[in-house]
């Protein structure tokens, strides 16, 4: 059996008198993805600085691809690349002076730095930036720069911290194409972020955090199924919100009108649900039937926390 690229076991870190995280376990296979998923202050970030030895764990085992980080932590910065919040570039070198750069302190030598370089411009496309300096470039165009910085020294285990903060839907969509090249590959990925879609359409694992614990984890569809079902939401007239066969979460539209919703359990129980509003006299507009999202999940967890630990 394959051993884990990621694992991490009963992970305590204290800064002072705080937990900042207090006994996490994840695991991550090659060539997968692995979402991190938390509210500010969850332990996201803290996570992700003990596993590329940035922050020594206080209690726990934490290994990259069978490497401790504090035991092995010179042999696991040579595997591992880290794209953080904030783009690590020099502003007065251009796209490749910096991928150079970082390609040397990697352990390259000259000349397969500049190849590895060149090789990166071409493979994220970045051959419009690459004579230009990056102290001039928008951020999704700096953004896509530091993500290849991360690949210089081709690694096998890549940690994503919100790397989309910021950027417009058309860099995020490209960032995310490069996620799935990546893992294609056989790259590992571990990701953290607060865009939930990101983390619907890229991982193939999810954890979330919550104050520096797991309150929850599994695949998309799994953490969707701790919720329910369908979801069922429509406009309804305010005037008619007594009437209706449920108790709904609401939100005002105007002064005449309410979006509710409701989950239900199944398909076969949203059409009942709705053909009970048909044959009810409700004034249903926009009507939308669909499977919760993930927005959902962290919604149910916000009121039942520890309950899916």
């Amino acid at each position: 059996m394959t051993a884990p690229a990621v694992l991490v076991e009963d992970l305590h870190v204290a800064y002072g008198t705080t937990w900042a995280l207090d006994g996490v376990d994840l695991e991550a296979a090659a060539g997968t993805t692995l979402g991190v998923l938390g509210h500010n202050g969850a332990g996201k970030t803290t996570l992700i600085r003990t596993l590329t030895t940035l922050v020594r764990p206080t209690v726990g085992r934490v290994q990259i691809e069978g490497l401790d980080v504090v035991a092995a932590a010179d042999q696991v910065r040579r595997r591992i690349g880290v794209t953080g919040q904030y783009a690590g570039l020099d502003e007065f070198l251009t796209a490749r002076e910096n991928l150079e750069l970082i390609g040397r302190l990697t352990g390259l030598r000259r000349t397969a730095a500049r190849v590895r370089a060149d090789a990166l411009i071409d493979r994220l496309g970045l051959d419009e930036y690459a004579t230009r300096r990056v102290g001039e470039l928008s951020g999704g165009s700096r953004r896509r720069i530091d993500l290849a910085a991360s690949l210089a020294g081709s690694p096998s285990v890549l940690f994503l911290d919100e790397p989309t903060t910021g950027l417009d839907p058309i860099a995020r969509t490209g960032l995310w194409d490069v996620v799935d090249e990546l893992t294609d590959a056989g790259t590992t990925v571990v990701l953290t972020t607060q865009y939930l879609e990101e983390a619907d359409r890229l991982a193939d694992h999810i954890v979330v955090l919550s104050r520096g614990r797991v309150a929850a984890r599994g695949t998309p569809a799994e953490l969707k199924r701790i919720v329910g079902g369908k979801v069922v939401s429509a406009t309804v007239p305010a005037g008619q919100l007594a009437a209706l066969p449920f108790i709904p979460d609401a939100d005002r539209v105007d002064a005449d009108r309410v979006r509710v919703s409701v989950t239900v359990d199944d398909a076969p129980t949203a059409t009942e649900l709705v053909a009970h509003l048909h044959r009810g006299g409700i004034e249903v507009t926009d009507l939308d039937v669909t499977s919760p999202s993930l927005d959902d999940v962290f919604t149910h967890l916000a009121h039942t926390p520890g309950a899916h630990r």
